[in-house]
């Protein structure tokens, strides 16, 4: 049976949860949903300079956690701009 996620700390949600190309119509996009978790991730290691241990111990995770969280938000802010798609937040955490 896998372990319970723990809490994790989020100081507070996107101002803008929707991100997509200029000129395009959002319903001709494929949509790429970031959860709330992976986004306070983005911030507080590529916004705030955080060092992963650091991040990790700010939002309450392993840094080995805090890596998973890191990678998967990279790997789709990179399919968003790669590909011209239209970015998401997800207003709840990842179970």
């Amino acid at each position: 049976m896998p372990r319970p996620p723990c809490c994790r700390r989020i100081e507070g949600k996107p101002p803008c949860p929707v991100f997509k190309p200029a000129g395009v119509s959002a319903r001709d996009l494929t949509s790429v949903t970031m959860t709330l978790d992976e986004f306070e991730a983005v911030r507080l290691a590529d916004l705030e300079g955080l060092y992963q241990a650091d991040a990790a111990e700010h939002m309450h995770v392993s840094r080995p956690t805090f890596g998973r969280i890191i990678e998967s938000a990279h790997r789709k802010i990179a399919e968003v701009l790669v590909r011209g798609q239209t970015g998401t937040t997800s207003f709840l955490l990842r179970a």
